[in-house]
């Protein structure tokens, strides 16, 4: 019978089986490696992550969502600053790239691998929806504040696809130093507001 495990343990291994799972998800993919790879790691038996989550899958959703979470909650304190709409908005982009670059691997699994559908994993869904919503919420002080216009969640896809595009080349060393990713970024990001500026006929 396996041992009644106190409400601190059960939270502590989980955290640890999630951490583990992060890296082994962004470095060999959702294929890449078995939940008894995922045991041997975490130094227990075979079927002690199955008295946590059901299957790999189940263990997929809780780790992207914890991912999500913690992306979320860093934009989130970025946008609350007391301060103009495009001082929030570049405040939010800001934490976006800090994010992306200190945490690389939550970052792949988040935006680059593929999900289980999150209508059958509710926590997933939430913080999917968590995440679009900050990111959408800087295109939506632009667009009431006149600077922008259009469909404030259309706004925040465009610029989220861009950004995603630089970062995940950045990562993957894709772009060179000449001219800098910053300077490419920069860019890109004032053709975008050109385009989807209120002044554009």
């Amino acid at each position: 019978m396996p041992k009644a495990l106190t409400e601190a343990e059960v939270q502590d291994f989980r955290l640890r089986l999630l951490s583990v799972a992060e890296r082994a998800f962004a470095d060999h993919g959702v294929q890449g490696f078995s939940v008894r790879q995922l045991a041997q790691e975490l130094g227990c038996s075979a079927m002690t992550p199955y008295r946590y989550f059901r299957d790999k899958n189940e263990i997929l959703a809780a780790v992207t969502a914890a991912a999500l979470d913690r992306f979320s909650k860093a934009l989130e304190l970025a946008f609350a600053t007391e301060a103009g709409a495009w001082e929030r908005s570049a405040a939010v982009r800001q934490a976006y790239l800090r994010f992306a670059f200190e945490n690389p691997r939550a970052y792949k699994l988040m935006f680059d691998l593929p999900h289980p559908d999150v209508a059958g994993f509710p926590d997933l869904a939430r913080a999917a929806l968590r995440a679009e919503q900050i990111m959408t919420a800087p295109m939506e002080l632009l667009v009431k504040g006149g600077f922008l216009a259009g469909d404030s969640r259309l706004l925040g896809r465009i610029f989220w696809s861009a950004i995603h595009g630089a970062v995940s080349l950045q990562l993957a060393g894709k772009l060179d130093s000449d001219p800098a990713f910053e300077h490419v970024l920069e860019n890109m990001l004032r053709f975008l507001v050109a385009g989807a500026s209120a002044d554009h006929p």
